[in-house]
């Protein structure tokens, strides 16, 4: 009898212990089948060629040489070379400093438009990169915009 209980309890120890390892290797694990899903802006699974694609005509944009406190501003045009609508669902700057206003509606495909960015150069001198990153519903999900600008500090009289 009591070799009978050790065996059923040496049983369930393994049991449990080889089950909990499997659950483990199968959390682990993901597939890129899942990441990688593009969907349209109705929710609905992209077929090859349906999916949006924001293509724009510059990524990076140099202000030149400003003056410290100035606030310039520029807009990055994009086209929705896709097949469905193109979501923007948010734009961050990098600081407070770097301000972007996007489209809060769809982008219809072959339709054109626009990232406003406002940069404020109030406390900054010398050179200075800023980004904008945008999450959309193509595929990367994420794009990122550059800003560059050299800033002159006006002297003190």
């Amino acid at each position: 009898m009591k070799l009978t209980l050790r065996i059923i309890i040496g049983s369930l120890v393994i049991f449990t212990v080889a089950c909990r390892h499997e659950e483990k290797k199968g959390d682990s694990s993901i597939s890129t089948d899942v990441i990688n899903v593009p969907s349209t802006a109705s929710g609905k699974p992209a077929t090859p060629g349906s999916a949006p694609v924001m293509v724009f005509n510059e990524e990076k944009h140099d202000f030149g040489k400003i003056t410290q406190g100035e606030k310039v501003s520029y807009s990055f045009v994009f086209k929705n070379n896709g097949g469905s609508d193109l979501v923007i669902s948010s734009a961050q700057g990098s600081c407070g400093c770097t301000v972007p206003t996007y489209p809060k509606g769809p982008v219809k495909p072959g339709q054109e438009s626009k990232i406003d960015v406002v940069f404020n150069s109030e406390g900054k001198s010398g050179v200075v990169e800023k980004t904008v990153t945008l999450v959309t519903n193509c595929n990367p999900s994420t794009k990122i915009l550059t800003i560059v600008s050299t800033i002159n500090v006006p002297e003190q009289e």
